[in-house]
């Protein structure tokens, strides 16, 4: 449940954006530019939906910045695209699988096609699953790569491991105390 810290409503002051598990929604207090915030704006993530992630990038290449959300007991991941002056549409909902229990989401342009795709640690089933990006914020089926029996990712992160100027993934294993990576061939 990480904070996020990103401008979302264009007014230059960067705005303070929350995943609400209890709530089923994703929150946002908007910066007036002086240390003050406004009350919680909320987006549904629909009912039960128990939202335990957000990542904020922009994925149809509209220059705004949208919300990509892991809702947990749901089992799918939502995208919420900015609407601009600090609304968004419904979210779009992409399955990560039955009971996959999405930890955590981030969004980074992982098959180089300069088009931000999401990465997405599904903790119940096991295996870090990817949504390729269309290039119009709507993605592909969920590509699966299993992490292995009686493991359980949870956290991620992205980055060149091996120098070959490719993203590798990296995820914390939270039932073995211990970190998994693929390293992108």
């Amino acid at each position: 449940m990480s904070p996020r810290v990103v401008d979302v409503n264009g007014d230059t002051h960067p705005d303070i954006i929350v995943a609400h598990p209890g709530g089923a929604s994703v929150g946002i207090l908007f910066n007036f530019g002086n240390g003050t915030f406004t009350n919680w704006t909320t987006f549904s993530t629909g009912i039960e939906s128990e939202p335990n992630s957000v990542f904020v990038a922009d994925v149809n290449g509209d220059n705004k910045p949208d919300l990509i959300v892991g809702n947990f007991k749901a089992s799918h991941v939502g995208v919420l695209l900015n609407a601009g002056n600090g609304k968004f549409h419904n979210q779009t909902i992409y399955s990560t699988g039955v009971d996959s229990q999405p930890r955590s989401v981030l969004v980074v342009d992982i098959n180089c096609d300069n088009l931000p795709d999401i990465i997405v640690a599904n903790s119940d089933e096991e295996n870090i699953g990817i949504f390729l990006n269309f290039g119009d914020g709507t993605f592909q089926r969920q590509m699966t790569y299993p992490t292995g029996s009686y493991t359980k990712p949870w956290s991620l992160a992205v980055g060149n491991i091996n120098d070959d100027n490719k993203p590798d993934i990296v995820f914390s294993d939270a039932d073995n105390h211990q970190i998994g990576i693929f390293i992108r061939s």
